[in-house]
């Protein structure tokens, strides 16, 4: 399967984009002081635990989308374009 320059590129700024989101989403976690995610006794909270796994996952997503975006710019550039 050939993916077109555009998708790919799109895939790879996806994947790119998605770590940098969640990356600051989990500083900003770890950070909370709102009591949302760690209780009084400073132990991780419910929410903590959800919205960190929902972090992961979307970590591990985005390096697949972008492994693909990038497998698609790098597979456009041995070709030749006609």
């Amino acid at each position: 399967m050939k993916l077109s320059r555009p998708v790919s590129w799109f895939l790879l700024a996806f994947g790119v984009w998605s770590w940098f989101i969640w990356i600051t989403f989990v500083k900003n976690l770890w950070k909370d002081g709102s009591g949302l995610a760690f209780d009084d006794a400073d132990n991780p909270t419910g929410y903590f635990w959800v919205h960190l796994t929902l972090a992961v996952v979307s970590f591990v997503l985005g390096t697949v989308v972008g492994t693909i975006g990038f497998r698609g710019v790098r597979a456009l550039r041995r070709t030749p374009t006609p």
